[in-house]
This record gives C-alpha cells, structure tokens and sequence, in this order.
C-alpha cells in the first residue's frame, strides 16, 4: 500500500493492489535474466543486491515479502545473501521486529527530525510518530547485527540546515546507523525544491563532526534527466 509521502510522485499516485510473492521474485528474475546473470555463465554475479522500496510500503504486505525473502537468499531458489537484502520502511512500528528476524538490513525513510515536519513529510508519522519509532530502531538489538540505514531526503530550506544534521546526529545517538542523504528529484507539480550540492555536503560533513560514529553517505541521482530517479516514477494512466 502506498504511504503518501508529500515528496514522492509515486506515492500520490495512491494504493492499486499488493504484489504476490510470485511477482517480487520474477522482478529479480527478470533483470537476472536481461543481463544474463546466471552461476552456469559467470562466476561473477551482475545483480549482487536487492533492495524492497519505494513503490508502495514493504511492511504493509509483510507476509509476501517475508516469503520472498525466504525464496530469494535459500540455496535452492536465488541463493542471494540475506545481508545483501534490504528492506525499507516508512515506519510500520509493529512489523519491524520481523524484518530483524528475517536478517536483512532495515533501512527507514526518516527525512525530518522533529514531529511536526515529519507529519507533514510522512504522514504514517502520525500512527508512529518519531519516539515511539527510534526506539524500536534502539529495540532491535541482539536480532539485529547490522547498522540500521536511514534515508533523508534533503529538501531546500526545510529540512537542510546545520541544526537539523545536528538534530539527526542526537536522534540517531546510541543506534549503530548509516545515514543515506538523497538529494530531491523534482516532479512536476511538486512545492519542493532540491537543497544545493554544496548544502548537502555541509549538512554531511555537520552530521559526521557532530557523532563520528556515523556512516554518512550521499545517494546522488541517477535517472533524474528521464523522470526515473527516486521518487519519481509516476503514471498517469
């Protein structure tokens, strides 16, 4: 189902229907197959991650995601490393602790730092708002052996300043995190602006010298020129 963040041109495209177990394997299959990715042609492999995101929330279809974790990490069906499979989440509270247990890594859609702007960014923040989801982020512990990644998006003058990286760096404090900044990809229609290369990486270089332990990394776009970059695909059809 879709969570209509106010950034994402697919999320305002609403909920149409869950995808089948089936129907999340075959999408792996089908790029494995279009760059001829099989172990009987190559010992290296060209498709070496997989990543639930984006079109729709994961947790929200937990049990065809679960499945299909299942299918593609065991030897018999894709064989992929559980650790090379992350699945995203806006902050579906009460499902996290499955994802823990299936050993992916988690990675959640945070981009704000404070209630009031993260209700107006994520509005499921409202169901879950941020205290209640950092510390089930700090819950998981002896299920979880990896670093949490949160994605941020970086919108110009709102969400981009010295004091929110620093507001970050206290929220995510005592959790092992990477911190993924993504520079907004705009859409037609859209109120929001994309913060300034050079602002995104002070706010970086603010959020590391604020806690050192932190992996910060900047996702910077690709597929923007053709509408394909993240947050992007939309239909109108």
């Amino acid at each position: 189902g879709a969570v209509g963040c106010a950034f994402c041109a697919t999320g305002a495209m609403g909920a149409g229907r869950n995808l089948t177990t089936a129907e999340i394997v075959g999408q792996f299959i089908a790029i494995r197959k279009a760059m001829l990715d099989f172990p009987v042609l190559s010992t290296k492999r060209n498709v070496s991650n997989i990543v639930f995101m984006g079109m729709g929330e994961p947790l929200y279809n937990i049990r065809a995601v679960e499945r299909a974790v299942d299918t593609l990490s065991h030897e018999a069906g894709c064989s992929i490393s559980r650790r090379r499979i992350t699945v995203s989440t806006s902050g579906v509270v009460p499902h996290m602790p499955r994802l823990a247990q299936l050993g992916v890594i988690v990675a959640v859609s945070l981009h704000a730092v404070t209630d009031e702007l993260r209700d107006q960014l994520v509005p499921i923040n409202k169901q879950w708002p941020l205290k209640e989801l950092m510390q089930t982020c700090r819950n998981l512990g002896a299920d979880y052996s990896h670093r949490i990644v949160f994605e941020y998006v970086m919108l110009r003058e709102i969400n981009d300043d010295p004091a929110a990286a620093r507001a970050l760096a206290a929220l995510l404090r005592n959790i092992p995190s990477v911190v993924n900044l993504i520079p907004f990809n705009p859409w037609k229609g859209t109120r929001f602006e994309t913060s300034s290369d050079q602002t995104i990486i002070e706010f970086s270089r603010v959020l590391q010298d604020a806690d050192p332990s932190l992996i910060v990394t900047i996702r910077w776009s690709r597929g923007r020129d053709i509408g394909a970059a993240c947050g992007q695909l939309h239909t109108d059809k």
